[in-house]
């Protein structure tokens, strides 16, 4: 009897599983992001066991709002800055106007040439009751030229309670209060904030904006589920003065390239937790060409790759749609493989409907598939190399998440400024 290296069943049977997870995933999602909730409710891991999602001694916010509530601490907010950003002064005023009895900001930049002093002194004259100080250092402390810059602005900060922000990011005014608020548990190591994105005109920073709101917003929403805390964004990180200087201080995160999540993994050691907040900050999308969004969204997934190499090697089928679709093809169309297909897509439309921005035209439908086929391939992309690009330098990402500088491109020392964020 010829062997028969071949058969064409197990194909039909891998369709099938590619179909079934894809249809998992995509509802499973849009029960995520439909779900509201518990604010601030974050399960955390007993001392000695750092371990994120460890059922041990949930952490109930309510109790640290009580406490915030009895007597709001001062808070430090730190902005590295980089260039003439778009919406750079909205996204700046938004932390200027904060309900919230005493706070500083502390902006930097690598020198006073930088076009955003313009916009720090414009918010210093518009909010002159404000402590907003400048530090502008050049002192490169390591690899990153971001966290450089935050170690060049910490001699400023005056206060016990620390919060860094990207600068494209822009907050509601309760936004201060609401994310300090759990800092007052002392199991509490950092709060994070999840984000959407909202596009400046142009297809790629709609892209770029889907991307955020209907692959990465879901995604954390679906692991914040399940129990995991084992993220941090730069959108925000706030956490006290002593576990800061507890894990290294920002010297401990120079080198790396995932600078906000590995500051959340350094004080998860510590038997800390991480607290997901229910606030949702917006950072403004400005992909101006088809090879900015490339550079921007590889970095981004070549980055995740290297600190969660196991959970990203399974990540296609995040990319529901086009992941069902191959299922069904390899399954010859089988009818289970097709109803599959259908809940599926229709998970995918209904996840769109409730991210989706208010102004968003019912025309940008079509753009979900072009989107969700250009997340697989990017997802397949970002295993070819540890390259990627950030601003003008290039780094090869190590398997630690660290970063190694390969090559950085020569341009106008004008611009060089602006690499820092």
């Amino acid at each position: 009897m010829p062997l028969r290296v071949f058969d064409p069943t197990w194909l039909m049977w891998f369709g099938m599983a590619l179909a079934f997870a894809a249809m998992i995933h995509g509802a499973s999602s849009m029960l995520a992001v439909r779900l509201r909730m518990k604010p601030h409710r974050v399960a955390t891991a007993a001392a000695g066991t750092p371990r994120a999602g460890d059922a041990a001694g949930a952490i109930d916010a309510a109790h640290a709002a009580r406490a915030a509530a009895e007597g709001t601490a001062p808070v430090t907010i730190l902005k590295p800055l980089c260039g003439p950003e778009p919406m750079l002064y909205e996204c700046l005023r938004s932390f200027c106007d904060q309900e919230y009895p005493a706070f500083q900001i502390v902006f930097g930049v690598r020198d006073n040439d930088d076009p955003a002093v313009d916009v720090v002194r414009r918010l210093q004259r518009e909010f002159p009751g404000l402590e907003l100080a400048l530090a502008a250092n050049a002192a490169q402390h390591g690899t990153s030229r971001k966290v450089s810059n935050l170690i060049n602005m910490m001699p400023l900060a005056r206060h016990d309670n620390l919060v860094l922000a990207d600068s494209d990011i822009r907050v509601g005014r309760d936004y201060l209060r609401r994310v300090v608020a759990p800092l007052h548990d002392p199991r509490v190591g950092v709060v994070t904030c999840a984000y959407r994105g909202a596009p400046q005109p142009g297809i790629w920073s709609l892209l770029g904006a889907l991307f955020i709101n209907e692959w990465f917003l879901p995604s954390v929403r679906l692991a914040a589920l399940a129990g995991s805390r084992a993220f941090a964004f730069g959108a925000t990180i706030a956490l006290r003065r002593d576990v800061l200087v507890a894990i290294g201080g920002l010297q401990a995160v120079v080198n790396s390239l995932a600078d906000d999540y590995r500051l959340g993994e350094l004080t998860r050691r510590l038997g800390l937790s991480t607290v997901l907040s229910d606030v949702v900050v917006e950072t403004s999308v400005h992909e101006a060409s088809l090879g900015d969004l490339l550079r921007h969204e590889l970095r981004w997934l070549r980055t995740i790759r290297a600190v969660q190499p196991v959970g990203y090697s399974l990540a296609f089928v995040t990319f529901g749609v086009p992941v069902a679709a191959v299922g069904s093809a390899l399954t010859a169309c089988a009818k289970p493989a097709l109803v599959m297909l259908g809940v599926t897509l229709a998970a995918r439309l209904s996840l769109h409907w409730v991210v989706r921005r208010r102004d968003s035209a019912l025309s940008h439908l079509w753009l979900l598939p072009v989107r969700d086929a250009l997340g697989l391939m990017l997802w397949a992309w970002s295993f070819v190399t540890r390259r990627v690009q950030w601003r003008y330098d290039r780094f090869l990402v190590r398997r630690d998440g660290s970063a190694q500088s390969v090559r950085e491109d020569r341009v106008p020392e004008a611009y060089q400024a602006r690499t820092n964020a």
